[in-house]
C-alpha cells in the first residue's frame, strides 16, 4: 500500500472544482439563465495565432446595436442584451429554454495588443473578433547566418 501526504488545500481545491464541475454539468455549460430575463453568459472560445488573439461568442437573436465591445488595460469587455421577443411575452409557457437578459464577459489578454485595429464581425449568431497582437511581442524569426568552409 502507498502512503500519500495529505494537503487538506489541495484537497479543498479539488471539492470547489468538483462543485463547480456539478454546476456547469447540470446548467449545461457557463451559460446560467433565469426565466424571468436574468444573468445570463453567452459560451465563448478563445484562440490565439502569432498575429492576432480571436475571441468568438455565440449571442444568437441580437443585432450589433445590442453588443457592446470596451478595451481598458488589457482587459477586453463585451456587454449585451437579449431582449425577448414581445409577442411571447403574454403567453402562458409550458418550458423555457432559451436566455435572455443582460450579460457581461470580461477577458483578460493574454498579451500587448494594438487597440487601435481590433475588429468585431457578426453573423449568423456569432460574435467574432480579433485583437491584433502588438508588434512588440510577435514571434520574429532571426536568420542563421552559415559560414562557410
Amino acid at each position: 500500500m502507498k502512503l500519500t501526504r495529505w494537503n487538506s488545500l489541495e484537497g479543498l481545491m479539488s471539492v470547489d472544482q468538483d462543485i463547480d464541475r456539478l454546476f456547469e454539468d447540470f446548467f449545461g455549460g457557463p451559460a446560467f439563465l433565469s426565466l424571468n430575463g436574468g444573468v445570463w453568459a453567452p459560451a465563448a472560445d478563445i484562440a490565439e495565432t502569432d498575429d492576432n488573439v480571436l475571441l468568438t461568442l455565440e449571442i444568437p437573436g441580437m443585432t450589433r446595436d445590442d453588443v457592446k465591445i470596451t478595451l481598458q488595460d488589457n482587459l477586453l469587455t463585451i456587454r449585451g442584451e437579449k431582449k425577448q421577443e414581445k409577442e411571447w411575452q403574454a403567453s402562458n409557457y409550458h418550458r423555457v429554454e432559451r436566455s435572455y437578459g443582460s450579460f457581461v464577459r470580461s477577458f483578460t489578454l493574454p498579451t500587448a495588443v494594438q487597440p487601435d485595429r481590433i475588429k468585431a464581425q457578426y453573423k449568423d449568431g456569432l460574435l467574432k473578433v480579433t485583437v491584433p497582437k502588438a508588434e512588440e511581442v510577435k514571434p520574429k524569426e532571426i536568420p542563421v547566418a552559415v559560414e562557410g568552409k
